[in-house]
């Protein structure tokens, strides 16, 4: 039974430790696309 317990506590530590990977993830795409937004913008003028 600890075994099963303890195998439930890892597996969620992992799923949220991967959530929060791929939130940074995508707020450093997000940050990128913004940069090339305001870069092609300044090229335009």
């Amino acid at each position: 039974m600890r075994k099963v317990v303890l195998m439930a506590v890892l597996a969620a530590s992992v799923a949220v430790a991967a959530c929060n990977t791929m939130s940074g993830a995508g707020k450093d795409v997000t940050a990128a696309g913004h940069a090339v937004t305001s870069t092609a913008e300044d090229a335009k003028h």
